[in-house]
C-alpha cells in the first residue's frame, strides 16, 4: 500500500492479487482537507523583501507544486494501466480456460451420443436373434407336438382296433366255451359248472378290466405330455410377445436420445 500527499489531498493505493496471473489495484482519493493556514515565515528583522522577489517564490513554488502533481498524476496513470494491462490478461485466460472446458464437454457429449447408440444398436441385434431363435423354437415345438399328436392319434386307432378284436375273440371263445360246458354241466352237475363258469367269467372280466384300466393309465400319460408341450409353447409365444414389445419400447428411446 502506498500512500501519497499532495498539498493536503491523501492518495491511497492499494495492491492485491485477486487471481493467478493478475493483480488488482484500487485508487482511493481522499476528502480534501479544509483549508489550512499555512505559517508564514517570520521576517528577518532588518532585511527589506520586494513584492516582486515574493511573487517570483510564489511563482516558484506553484510551478514546483504543478511538476509535483503532474508527476503523481503520471505514477498513477502508469499504475492504472498496468492494472488495465493484468485484467485483459486475466480476461484473456479466462475465456480461453471457457473455450477449452467448451470444447472438451462438446467431444465427451458427442462421445457419449455414439456410444449409447451403439450400445442401442447392440441390444436390438441382440433382441432380433433372440426373437429369431424363439420363432425357431416355437416352430419346432409346433412340428413336435403335431407329429406326437398325429402318433397317439394313430396308437390310439390302433389300440382301439385290436381292443375290439381281442374282446370279440374273448367273447367267441366263451360263447363256444359255455355251450360245451353247458351240455356237460348238464349231464352232470348243473349247478357246480354254473360256478365255475362265473368265476371264470369274472376272471375274464378282471383282466379285461385291468388291461383296459392300464391303457387308459398310458393314454393319460401321453395326454399330459402333451398338455406339457402346449405349455412350454405358450410359454414360448408369450416370451417372444414380450420381446417384441421391449423391442418396440427401446426404439421410441433410441429416437428421443
Amino acid at each position: 500500500m502506498v500512500n501519497n500527499t499532495i498539498d493536503g489531498e491523501a492518495t491511497e493505493i492499494r495492491c492485491q492479487e485477486k487471481s493467478r496471473g493478475g493483480l488488482s489495484y484500487e485508487v482511493i482519493l481522499a476528502e480534501p482537507a479544509p483549508n489550512v493556514a499555512v505559517p508564514k515565515r517570520p521576517v528577518t528583522p532588518g532585511k527589506n523583501v520586494s513584492v516582486e522577489e515574493i511573487e517570483q517564490k510564489l511563482k516558484a513554488a506553484e510551478e514546483r507544486r504543478i511538476s509535483l502533481e503532474a508527476k503523481k498524476m503520471a505514477d498513477i496513470s502508469s499504475k492504472l494501466a498496468k492494472v488495465e494491462e493484468a485484467t485483459r490478461k486475466k480476461d484473456e485466460i479466462t475465456n480461453e480456460f471457457i473455450t477449452q472446458t467448451k470444447e472438451q464437454l462438446e467431444s465427451k457429449m458427442e462421445q457419449h451420443v455414439e456410444k449409447r447408440e451403439a450400445i442401442i444398436s447392440d441390444m436390438k441385434e441382440k433382441l432380433k436373434i433372440h426373437a429369431q431363435e424363439i420363432e425357431k423354437t416355437r416352430e419346432t415345438l409346433e412340428q413336435q407336438k403335431a407329429n406326437e399328436q398325429k402318433a397317439i392319434e394313430e396308437k390310439l386307432k390302433i389300440a382301439q382296433s385290436l381292443r375290439d378284436e381281442n374282446i370279440k375273440k374273448m367273447l367267441d371263445r366263451l360263447k363256444e366255451h359255455n355251450t360245451i360246458k353247458i351240455a356237460e354241466i348238464k349231464s352232470q352237475n348243473d349247478q357246480l359248472e354254473c360256478q365255475k363258469l362265473e368265476e371264470k367269467a369274472r376272471l375274464y372280466e378282471n383282466k379285461l378290466f385291468a388291461a383296459e384300466l392300464k391303457r387308459e393309465q398310458e393314454l393319460q400319460k401321453k395326454i399330459d405330455k402333451v398338455q406339457k408341450l402346449e405349455r412350454r409353447a405358450e410359454l414360448v409365444r408369450q416370451n417372444k410377445a414380450q420381446a417384441q414389445d421391449m423391442d418396440g419400447q427401446q426404439s421410441p428411446i433410441a429416437s428421443s436420445g
